[in-house]
């Protein structure tokens, strides 16, 4: 049976970009990603059945697994490069494109190939013991593709439960969630971020909510107990801390550090960026912590048991058998390949890697890679805690360089290389194990399989990194430097300062220009100086004429916080709120930079949430995000409540909780809510790359808009804008509603393809 040929190859590797990058998007605005292989493999049979009808030659089940192989690994790699590379920028350097995209490629393919040699003892020795749950539900949705007859007649309501009718789904939701964001910040239909200002006696509480496609959907897919969570921190900082802030506050005539300019003069989005985000970030880190100790147990028994798995397929017999559906890549290949990416690491200059950080990731590569394949295992890709496993490696990795007393700015870089390469090699590992585990049940050739996910690894590492940089670019601002004005409210003591060119020629020595729309307005070249704090003004990365004058100070577009540029023009930052928690880590340890005070805070509010029961890391993050950001993921959460109530009542002959989960994790929503992600993600994608391009006409149409538009400006902006987001949230309820396809198969049932 036709199994690894070029056209499932080419189609896996495109979709899994295309997942790869929208994960990406989601993952620096609100921290999560979704899994992508169902709504791989339901687009690869529905796109290969309409070549059929084409002429094309029908696909077999083993090619459309080839595909959703492919096309998975994008989403595991993005997870990890956004949760890692943005806090490189936090620490004071550049997002370098080589940087970003050699940690991507080596982090990905070391993963893949850890965890081939675990294969045979997880997959196949206990297939009854480790379930899988995503690979598991990907191998039904593929056998009940090919269950249906490509040419039978059936009545609508009939089609409606097969894999034809669901890629519709996907299809549609992909394309409503590309119109509707292009038409809200493209062309600014209506307003994208409703939001109401509150006066006394809450002066300083502002509810806001970004009505995006992409949000709602994740709200729906991670269900109503995380999206409460996550939100009810959003209400906290936004309801709680930022007007009880201004309230405490208001009395002090001058600046309270950290912030630049007296309280009482502050927005609450200034409140939120001098302050709040500190007691945030505190809470994120102490939630990974918690939740990475309270992993600890499990993740034991996981490496306990791979070890044991590993040692039982190296035993006699294990490397004899020559069946198709039992060959791995060779022994002596994956040792090769592993030895030549350890060497890449440590040869590689934009890692600043040294033989210690090579020897950890080998050390934390492997143990972390093996605790993952099995974990996914057991509780699925969803639920494996790849953050804490990060966490680990780099408070490990730091509390090594502290006792060889490493701690400079060059360290820096050193350390997170190492976290984002492990956290990368073990959330790859995982995606890997599941793929394998979908072959496993559907009699693939796992070699095959193997050399279909490295291809796909490979390219989407390979895409992945310009699309960061670029996310980056699109919402960076460049605020230029005044003796008297007022830049954002924090620059107010800041005068025109000059670099001693000779004195300061080593940090000066790279040149850079503008990027973006403000590139249209200013074309020269400039010195590029990242400067400590001092009185003359923030710390940060400036741009230098060649006098020595600074002319910008460069605001980038992930963590930044200055919102508008010059010219008027808001923008919209991304958050990145683990790869803040890693920065904090790094600087935490190796140097003490921080306004601890603030940290602790956060510290103490996750420590009373685990004390009363709640998951204090989902509710950090919504402490750290804008509240614009949780709001609609918490309406996508309470429209899956609606839908698994309405399931339940029609089950109420008594199927079981585990049945009901698993029938709403393949049910209409979910692949309408993943269709409603990539098509908002990747709208948002494009526009951030064509901003440049389009800078004078997006000009024009923000201008009119702002003049006539009553959906986007006006004194009932805020709630007409709201009908569009109504729609697409109805849209859901309904098609959820909607009964799933019947698998053809019992579940986890081994199909035979010879």
């Amino acid at each position: 049976m036709a199994e690894l040929t070029w056209a499932p190859l080419l189609v896996g590797v495109v979709l899994g970009v295309v997942f790869g990058a929208s994960s990406l998007y989601l993952v620096l605005k609100v921290g999560l990603t979704v899994s992508a292989s169902i709504p791989v493999a339901v687009l690869s049979v529905t796109l290969f059945r309409l070549l059929g009808k084409l002429g094309f030659r029908r696909v077999t089940i083993l090619e459309n697994n080839i595909v959703q192989t492919a096309g998975s690994a994008g989403e595991s790699i993005a997870f990890g490069v956004g949760v890692t590379m943005p806090a490189i920028m936090i620490l004071g350097f550049d997002l370098e494109i080589t940087r970003v995209m050699l940690v991507a490629v080596l982090g990905g393919l070391l993963g893949i190939l850890m965890m081939i040699p675990l294969r045979r003892a997880l997959i196949v020795e206990q297939h009854d013991t480790l379930k899988y749950p995503e690979g598991t539900a990907c191998a039904e949705v593929l056998k009940a593709a090919a269950d249906e007859a490509p040419d039978t007649a059936a009545d609508q309501a009939t089609r409606n439960n097969h894999p034809h009718s669901e890629g519709k789904t996907i299809f549609g939701g992909f394309a409503i969630g590309v119109v509707y964001k292009a038409a809200m910040v493209a062309f600014k239909a209506w307003k994208d971020v409703p939001e109401r200002v509150f006066g006394a006696p809450l002066a300083g509480a502002t509810v806001s909510a970004e009505i995006s496609p992409e949000l709602l959907g994740v709200g729906y897919i991670i269900g109503p107990r995380v999206a409460s969570v996550m939100c009810a921190g959003g209400v906290l900082a936004y309801l709680v801390l930022i007007p009880a802030i201004k309230f405490f506050g208001a009395g002090l005539t001058g600046p309270l550090a950290p912030g630049a300019i007296p309280i009482h003069d502050m927005s609450p989005a200034q409140v939120r960026s001098s302050y709040v985000l500190y007691i945030g970030a505190g809470a994120v880190a102490a939630g990974g912590i918690i939740s990475l100790f309270r992993s600890l147990p499990t993740l034991a028994r996981g490496l306990r048991r791979g070890l044991s798995d590993l040692r039982a397929a190296r035993g006699p017999g294990s490397g004899s058998s020559v069946v198709r559906t039992d060959r791995d890549l060779p022994p002596k290949l994956v040792a090769y390949g592993v030895l030549g990416l350890v060497v890449a690491i440590a040869l590689a200059p934009p890692l600043h890697m040294n033989l210690a950080g090579a020897v950890l990731i080998v050390l934390f590569g492997f143990l972390f890679v093996t605790v993952s394949s099995r974990l996914t295992g057991e509780i699925g890709s969803s639920s494996n805690p790849i953050s804490g496993m990060t966490v680990a490696t780099l408070l490990l990795t730091c509390a090594i360089f502290v006792l060889f007393g490493w701690t400079g700015p060059h360290y820096y870089v050193t350390a997170l290389s190492v976290g984002a390469v492990v956290c990368i090699a073990a959330s790859n590992a995982g995606t890997t194990s599941q793929d394998l585990k979908t072959g496993f049940l559907l009699g693939a050739t796992p070699r095959l399989q193997q050399v279909a996910i490295l291809v796909g690894a490979l390219v989407s590492a390979l895409a992945l990194g310009p699309v960061l940089l670029r996310l980056n670019e699109s919402a960076t601002v460049y605020v230029p430097q005044v003796t008297t004005e007022t830049v954002e409210g924090r620059l107010k003591s800041t005068e025109n300062f000059a670099v001693d060119l000779k004195t300061d020629v080593r940090e000066l020595a790279e040149r850079a220009g503008l990027s973006g729309p403000q590139a249209l307005q200013d074309s020269k070249a400039y010195f590029v100086w990242h400067k400590e704090a001092d009185p003359r003004g923030p710390a940060g990365r400036y741009l230098v004429d060649d006098s020595g004058r600074a002319v910008y100070l460069v605001d980038p577009g992930i963590n930044g916080t200055h919102a508008m540029r010059p010219d008027g023009t808001r923008v919209t930052k991304f958050d990145a709120p683990k790869a803040t928690l890693m920065s904090y880590i790094i600087k935490g340890i190796l140097n003490g930079q921080l306004p601890w005070g603030l940290v602790l805070f956060g510290v103490m509010i996750a420590v009373v949430l685990e004390m009363s029961g709640i998951p204090s890391l989902a509710f950090a993050v919504g402490v750290y995000l804008p509240l614009s950001s949780s709001t609609p993921i918490f309406i996508g959460g309470m429209v899956r409540r609606l839908v698994d109530s309405s399931l339940r009542a029609r089950h109420a002959d008594g199927a079981t909780e585990q049945e009901l989960v698993a029938e709403g994790d393949k049910s209409p929503g979910v692949l309408l809510a993943s269709g409603y992600i990539a098509g908002g993600a990747i709208a948002g994608i494009v526009i951030a790359f064509v901003a440049g391009v389009l800078g004078t006409i997006q000009a024009q149409i923000d201008e009119w808009a702002a003049r006539h538009d009553p959906l986007y400006v006006g004194a009932y902006a805020d709630l007409l804008s709201l009908l569009p987001f109504a729609g697409i949230t109805v849209g859901l309820y309904l098609v959820g509603r909607r009964r799933p396809a019947a698998p053809g198969h019992e579940s986890g049932q081994k199909l035979d393809v010879s």
